[in-house]
């Protein structure tokens, strides 16, 4: 059964993928069995306990960004996103690191998420985003130190927690493949699969999509 799930959504999710390629950047599917079952798999994405999440009093619209610390792509998405996050209130972000690039992709990933530990994964994801070049140990350190990490905290819950973040980022790593994205940044807004960077007007099409009565 899971694994029908699994191929459903999947099957799902790169339908979506090639269609997003649309002028308004954005497809759902009309099949209701297939979207059903893609549906269990969406909830699962958005809903991973351990996964850093801003969730506002009364949202209504969540959406996920899988995103690569040294993907330049994500880095110039970024600011799109916190836009609209500071005019729309209703908005939950789930940030799903999805290390892909090899080098410090991963310990930047590990760190982000050991941040979170603290409250501190927002100031670190952006202050991460913001270092320019490939992201290695030092470029981690300064944007924890530019974010008001407490280093010393940050290596022991990497250390004492590395068995739930690896956890984590396997499930993220599953989900993106379900999903059928192939790179970062990838996007799931409601229940629409945008893979690759899109400007503002798009991301706000999205989420009035996804606010649309069915």
């Amino acid at each position: 059964m899971r694994y029908a799930l699994l191929l459903a959504a999947a099957t799902l999710g790169l339908s979506l993928s090639a269609a997003a390629t649309q002028p308004d950047g954005v497809a759902e599917s009309g099949d209701t069995r297939r979207r059903d079952a893609a549906e269990a798999v969406f909830a699962q994405v958005r809903s991973d306990p351990l996964a850093p999440t801003i969730a506002p009093r009364g949202h209504d619209v969540t959406i996920v960004v899988f995103s690569d610390y040294q993907c330049g792509y994500c880095r110039r998405f970024n600011p799109t996103l916190d836009a609209l996050m500071a005019e729309d209130r209703k908005l939950r972000v789930v940030y799903r690191d999805w290390p892909i690039l090899g080098g410090g992709s991963g310990p930047a990933a590990r760190a982000a998420i050991a941040a979170s530990f603290q409250g501190r994964h927002l100031p670190f994801h952006r202050a991460l985003l913001a270092q320019p070049g490939r992201i290695d140990a030092a470029k981690i350190r300064a944007a924890a130190d530019a974010a008001g990490v407490d280093w010393k905290r940050l290596e022991r819950d990497q250390l004492r927690r590395k068995a739930d973040i690896d956890a984590l980022l396997a499930r993220t790593n599953g989900h993106a493949r379900t999903l059928g994205l192939s790179g970062t940044p990838g996007l799931l807004v409601g229940s629409q699969i945008i893979p690759g960077m899109v400007d503002l007007p798009t991301l706000r099409r999205a989420v009035a999509r996804a606010r649309a009565p069915r």
